[in-house]
């Protein structure tokens, strides 16, 4: 079997954030849960969710009601977060100097 992997990018808090979601996946299932695995798991819980007429129209209006950012926004707005933080812990370790 051919394994084909593509890659994505993901801002630094997104990723620490699924790499917390796998730990916790793995404590809960008591086996090795990986990340691709905890993103699979987490599209499972998704599309069963939304099998629900209700719970789709709900999320539907939710979406709606939300002032979204765009892909292009969203992705600079975790990448200057990063920045703050890069740039607080540089201070902080200046301070301590």
């Amino acid at each position: 079997m051919i394994s084909m992997a593509k890659e994505v990018n993901l801002p630094e808090k997104i990723y620490d954030d699924l790499a917390k979601v796998a730990e916790e996946l793995t404590f809960m299932a008591k086996k090795p849960i990986s990340q691709s695995m905890a993103i699979n798991l987490l599209i499972e819980v998704y599309h069963a969710h939304l099998n629900n007429r209700c719970a789709l129209d709900v999320f539907s209006q939710q979406l709606k009601s939300l002032d979204i950012m765009s892909p292009k926004e969203f992705d600079k707005y975790w990448d200057e977060s990063k920045e703050v933080k890069r740039e607080t812990k540089r201070r902080a370790k200046t301070r301590k100097r």
